[in-house]
């Protein structure tokens, strides 16, 4: 989880995949569940971009290559509750940042600052 995207390459994985492997070799790339890609693929089928999800795909398939043996096999994916525990280790820490903002907002500090600055 710590490689950007400028780290990764993109593959297909067709072992993870429905047809040939492209959503779930997406998916892989962007650090997101497999089932966001394709219902964003679905969704993007029914409201008007039918025919250039196609031949996105289509296109895809040819130019990605497979993903090599050895890539993803030391990945595991993370179970419901990691996933849960990781949320709300985020959501804690971000409303700390929240609640430290809001105290300095609402400090005199703050109020006397932004009357200096309005001067």
């Amino acid at each position: 989880m710590a490689n950007t995207l400028s780290s990764k390459k993109l593959y297909r994985v067709p072992e993870e995949g429905m047809l040939k492997g492209v959503c779930a070799g997406l998916a892989h790339y962007f650090d997101v569940p497999v089932r966001l890609i394709r219902v964003m693929v679905v969704l993007s089928m029914f409201f008007g971009l039918f025919f250039f999800t196609i031949i996105a795909y289509i296109v895809l398939t040819f130019m990605l290559d497979e993903v090599p043996a050895s890539r993803y096999e030391n990945e595991h994916p993370q179970t419901p509750r990691q996933l849960l525990d990781q949320l709300a280790y985020e959501l804690g820490s971000g409303e700390q940042q929240l609640r430290k903002v809001e105290r300095y907002v609402t400090s005199d500090t703050f109020g006397v600052q932004s009357r200096f600055r309005k001067l």
